[in-house]
């Protein structure tokens, strides 16, 4: 597992859409049914990734607390589930509701999401106002794997926060790290 930092598209990009699977509630769901007119938070996630593992109670805690102020959350997995099959379909259900995820956990099985969105590594964070501009796109906080620093989500709170408030989000924004997003 190569380590790999996000991309950082543009700032004020559009929310490309999509229509996935939840393997969840084995529905599809589309970017227009779940978006909020507050903001909404579109996270490439995977569930054997070590620096996913490390940051899914933050995730969860973030998740609860901003989705009563009306913010948005989406999982999505685009990894090559057949290279890697604990990262299919079935096995993201299960995972979702093992560790409590709180939001849609959708499968990009064609990783042509993956690829809108230039996602580069689990977890890639990215926060979309009311409008679908993109706001920020980064990490979650400094934490990592090993580093001994404790998880705050600061990162991703400051962001949040000012889209909330309708202000602008500091443009000095640090990538997020983590595993390669497993191409086919």
């Amino acid at each position: 597992m190569a380590f790999t930092q996000s991309s950082m598209i543009a700032l004020g990009t559009k929310a490309p859409d999509f229509n996935l699977p939840d393997t969840v509630s084995d529905t599809s769901m589309s970017l227009s049914d779940l978006a909020s007119e507050k903001a909404t938070v579109i996270m490439f996630l995977c569930n054997h990734c070590p620096y996913v593992i490390h940051v899914n109670t933050e995730i969860i805690n973030l998740a609860k607390e901003y989705k009563e102020k009306g913010v948005s959350f989406i999982g999505i997995s685009s990894n090559d589930a057949i290279k890697y099959p604990q990262d299919g379909p079935e096995n993201m259900k299960i995972h979702a509701q093992k560790v409590g995820y709180l939001f849609p956990y959708l499968f990009d099985e064609s990783q042509e999401v993956a690829k809108a969105y230039d996602a580069a590594c689990t977890p890639d964070f990215y926060v979309f106002d009311g409008d679908l501009s993109l706001a920020y796109r980064g990490r979650l906080d400094d934490s990592r794997p090993g580093n001994n620093i404790p998880l705050s989500g600061k990162d991703l709170r400051i962001a949040l926060d000012a889209v909330l408030a309708g202000e602008e989000v500091d443009t000095v924004q640090y990538p997020s790290g983590g595993c390669n997003i497993k191409w086919k």
